[in-house]
């Protein structure tokens, strides 16, 4: 009897198994059938997002002769024309992919009336006629590039057959994507430009106080201490060099919390043991990429809001921790605290007054960079210090120091 249920029972994991199989190999032969079979439909929408995909990378580099050389023959694909071609806002010719260029001039023409009248130009043969018996085009179409309703250039079409409706609507959808893409450009110029700008406002908030007395500091030190007065003074040219270098918008955490030990290290010879700091960075999270100066006014905000008003000092800690696809950072101290209402109030008005040391431009630069999820988290209140969050991204695509 056991010998018949344990046959019984191979017997049935074998069909069970075949029937797995045979599943199996139908999905695959659905697959393979359905891929093949694609309607034509199917595999013209398939064909023309895999093209404009190819396009969009250089068009979002903005409008220039390299990204036009680059975008123009994949565009062309989806035109099926004889030749296309951009021009700048004023009417130069940026690049020409295709046969027949030398009916640049012809092109330059109507990308003249087009920028004049905002208006897409159409020719003729025989408007275009240039006596070569091997010329095969037959009709050309000149489209605005536009972002923000101003024209930033133009798309010419060349055609070898006489331009149809389809032809004039089809180059204006063409058109439309570059201008799309265009705007996506110039956004992200404008993004960093703000960024920059906002970097520089930061700098500008670098507290003067802290500049005085630091130099006051290293001065009392020389006589009494001349090698540790020497040694506070190059740390301080370097937190200096460091705050105010040109280079990138973005640092590493290694290079932001090496910045932050100097400048705790000029604010612990000033406080004595008044100030008594704590860092617990995880190892793995060092080269996490965050925006330039970000960790800087938070930890400056902890000894100036936080330790200064405080008679008998305080502790600032500063973590950063490892958290699967981001890094946790975060500066805490047991200082005075304040009125989080009061707070949420003056990083709103950060950029202007200055107050809290820029907390509301880290918060901007932490939203622009990364999203709205990604900004700063305070916590406090009056006599309960102040802890600050920011969640870091160990990667995100177009950001790296």
């Amino acid at each position: 009897m056991p010998e018949f249920l344990s046959s019984t029972k191979s017997l049935l994991v074998l069909l069970v198994t075949v029937i797995i199989v045979a599943a199996v190999a139908l999905y695959f032969l659905w697959r393979t059938r359905r891929k093949a079979f694609a309607s034509p439909l199917e595999r013209a929408t398939f064909s023309t997002l895999h093209t404009v995909s190819l396009a969009a990378p250089a068009l979002r580099e903005g409008l220039s002769r390299q990204s036009a050389s680059f975008a123009l023959p994949y565009l062309r694909t989806l035109l099926e024309t004889s030749a296309l071609t951009m021009t700048d806002a004023q009417a130069r010719s940026l690049a020409w992919d295709g046969e027949a260029d030398h009916h640049t001039l012809d092109v330059v023409e109507l990308a003249k009336q087009v920028i004049a009248t905002g208006r897409q130009q159409v020719a003729s043969h025989t408007a275009i006629d240039c006596g070569r018996d091997d010329c095969v085009i037959k009709g050309i179409v000149v489209v605005p590039l536009e972002t923000e309703g101003n024209i930033v250039g133009t798309l010419g079409a060349l055609t070898d057959a006489t331009a149809s409706p389809v032809l004039l609507r089809a180059t204006a959808e063409v058109a439309r994507y570059i201008s799309s893409q265009l705007e996506l450009a110039e956004l992200d110029e404008s993004r960093a430009r703000l960024s920059r700008a906002e970097v520089r406002a930061l700098r500008a908030q670098i507290s003067p106080h802290f500049v005085y007395n630091a130099l006051t500091t290293i001065s009392s030190l020389i006589r009494t201490d001349p090698e540790r007065a020497r040694e506070l003074l190059l740390e301080f040219a370097d937190f200096t060099r460091y705050s105010f270098r040109t280079a990138g918008e973005y640092t590493t955490l290694q290079d932001e919390l090496t910045n932050i030990e100097r400048y705790l290290m000029i604010e612990t010879a000033r406080y004595g043991d008044r100030l008594d700091v704590r860092l617990q960075i995880a190892p793995e999270v060092l080269s996490v990429v965050l925006p330039f100066l970000a960790l800087q006014p938070l930890v400056e905000n902890a000894v100036r809001h936080g330790l200064a008003n405080k008679p008998q000092g305080g502790s600032i800690t500063i973590t950063a921790e490892n958290a699967g696809a981001e890094c946790v950072i975060s500066v805490e101290d047991d200082g005075v605290g304040m009125d989080p209402t009061r707070l949420r109030d003056e990083m709103s008005d950060a950029h202007l007054s200055g107050a809290h040391v820029g907390l509301g431009n880290v918060d901007d630069r932490m939203r622009s960079a990364f999203g709205d999820d990604f900004g700063l988290v305070v916590d406090t209140a009056p006599g309960a210090g102040t802890k600050i969050t920011l969640r870091v991204p160990k990667f995100r695509a177009g950001i790296r120091a």
